[in-house]
């Protein structure tokens, strides 16, 4: 068995059979305490205890103006997250969960007649397949036909990173979005840690370093991606601990989306004004870290952030005053923007 299907084997095996709930994990990195938002509090309400309890997730990676998208969440475990974007994409949307663990998967299919009924739709809007997030064209997802891929705290755990990010640019429509919660490192993991099972099953040892999440993505073509949530994580497991010395871990929460960016922010002259017209954020959108747009109020963007908003599933909330025939250099973020990220690590712009 080479080293990429002992380490599948391994995860498989610390989530199918290790552990039978989240309280079973040494550590909270897979688990954390994230605030979810208040504008999902309600859908969380109505998933069932069982799916909650045996939840793993490091984030709240679900963004807003959802209403008849069609969604890919991967790594989708007992599907808490699949059954609140099923509430939210509404009857006339889609969400496809996918995973390795079969225990998972049978326990996210066990209560799909629950929820529907639940929620008061008359079909499913649901779908759970068991497969590896590397290869999705294997449960049958197609080229560009899905508006927005989610995932909370697992595509660390693959020893495929790369490939994973390849498959999500190819099942994305041009437009589409990636938003997704999960570990990173200020380092590389050392080769001896990054096979350990527990640091793997604890979502500590396949963490990815920074600067090489940002090269994976400009391999699969995309050339910029945004921060959201930044949050420091502290390991308390003595053993743990011992074993990852000096290396520091965050949760973060990622946006990219299917566009043809630059590789650095260049300014067009485009001015922004959100419309207050996503119902669960009528007076502010917050695009990440240090992007918030606040309704009806002017907001310079430069050319990348002009296209996130004019090209996704967001430009009928956005009016985008300029367009690309005029260059005027490099766009000039410290004058626009004072709340800049002090890790300096806010994806491209800023």
């Amino acid at each position: 068995m080479n080293i990429t299907d002992t380490i599948k084997a391994d995860v498989k095996k610390y989530y199918g059979e290790i552990l039978d709930t989240k309280n079973d994990l040494k550590t909270n990195v897979c688990c954390l305490a994230e605030a979810m938002p208040q504008r999902l509090h309600a859908y969380l309400k109505n998933v069932h205890d069982e799916i909650q309890e045996k939840f793993y997730g490091c984030g709240s990676p679900i963004p807003l103006a959802l209403d008849g998208a069609t969604v890919v969440d991967l790594g989708c475990g007992t599907g808490r997250d699949v059954y609140i974007l099923s509430q939210l994409v509404g009857q006339t949307g889609n969400v496809i969960g996918v995973d390795m663990t079969e225990n998972q998967i049978a326990v996210a299919n066990k209560y799909v007649d629950y929820h529907m009924e639940k929620f008061g739709f008359s079909n499913p809007n649901v779908e759970f397949h068991n497969g590896f997030i590397e290869d999705l064209a294997s449960v049958g997802i197609e080229n560009n036909s899905v508006d927005l891929v989610v995932s909370n705290c697992v595509i660390n755990l693959s020893p495929e990173k790369e490939k994973v990010f390849e498959e999500i640019f190819r099942i994305l429509k041009p437009g589409g979005e990636l938003y997704f919660s999960d570990v990173f490192a200020d380092r590389r993991i050392p080769g001896h840690l990054a096979k350990d099972p527990v640091l793997l099953g604890e979502c500590l040892g396949g963490a990815m370093y920074t600067e090489d999440f940002s090269r994976m993505l400009r391999y699969v073509g995309c050339l910029d991606y945004r921060v959201v949530r930044d949050n420091p994580l502290e390991i308390h497991d003595p053993e743990i601990k011992a074993k990852v010395g000096m290396i520091h871990f965050s949760s973060k929460t990622i946006r990219s989306f299917k566009c043809d960016f630059e590789d650095i922010c260049e300014n067009y002259g485009h001015v922004a004004y959100y419309q207050g017209s996503i119902e669960d954020s009528p007076h502010e959108f917050i695009l990440d870290d240090h992007h918030e747009f606040k309704t009806g109020y002017p907001e310079p963007v430069c050319g990348n952030t002009a296209r996130m908003l004019s090209e996704s599933r967001y430009q009928n909330h956005f009016r985008l005053d300029g367009n690309f025939s005029t260059h005027y250099g490099a766009f000039d973020c410290r004058s626009s923007y004072s709340s800049v990220n002090q890790n300096g690590d806010s994806g491209l712009c800023c």
